[in-house]
C-alpha cells in the first residue's frame, strides 16, 4: 500500500492549551485524538512516518495542525489506521467531534479532521469501522 487515508491515534495524557498554527491556541482535554489525513502525493504514507518521527521527537518543524498536537510533550502518537483509499473526508465525518473547529480541515468543507474521545476503545473502534467503511 503506498498511499490513501489514515488516521493517527494520539494520547494526550494531561489537559492543555496548544497553538496550532494559525488556527491559535486551544484547550485540549486529556484523553484520546484521532487526526484523519490524506497520503495522496508521490511520498505515499512516508507522511505517516514523518508523523511518527517527530512525535518520537526526531524532527521539530510543524507543516500541519496535528504536528503541533503530535509535538507537544503530553502526547503520544500510538498508532495509525491506513486505508488505500481517498477517504479523508469521509473517515473525518464518521467520528466524533474534537475541540477544534477547522483542525486539518483548511482544504475542504469538514467541520474537523481531529476527533476526540475520553477512552481509546471508543475511539479505535469508531476510527477502524470508518475506515472499513470507506474501503468498502
Amino acid at each position: 500500500m503506498t498511499g490513501g487515508t489514515y488516521t493517527l491515534l494520539v494520547e494526550l495524557e494531561g489537559d492543555a492549551a496548544i497553538e496550532a498554527g494559525a488556527l491559535g491556541s486551544h484547550a485540549f482535554p486529556a484523553g484520546w485524538y484521532a487526526y484523519t489525513g490524506s497520503a495522496l502525493g508521490s511520498g505515499g504514507f512516508a507522511r505517516v512516518e514523518r508523523h511518527h518521527e517527530l512525535a518520537a521527537g526526531a524532527r521539530e518543524t510543524r507543516h500541519w495542525h496535528v504536528d503541533y498536537l503530535l509535538g507537544h510533550p503530553d502526547a503520544r502518537l500510538d498508532a495509525d489506521i491506513r486505508t488505500a483509499v481517498d477517504a479523508e473526508c469521509a473517515v473525518a465525518r464518521a467520528l466524533p467531534e474534537g475541540p477544534v473547529a477547522g483542525f486539518g480541515a483548511s482544504d475542504c468543507d469538514c467541520r474537523s479532521h481531529l476527533a476526540y474521545a475520553p477512552d481509546r476503545q471508543s475511539l479505535e473502534r469508531a476510527v477502524q469501522a470508518a475506515h472499513g467503511a470507506a474501503d468498502g
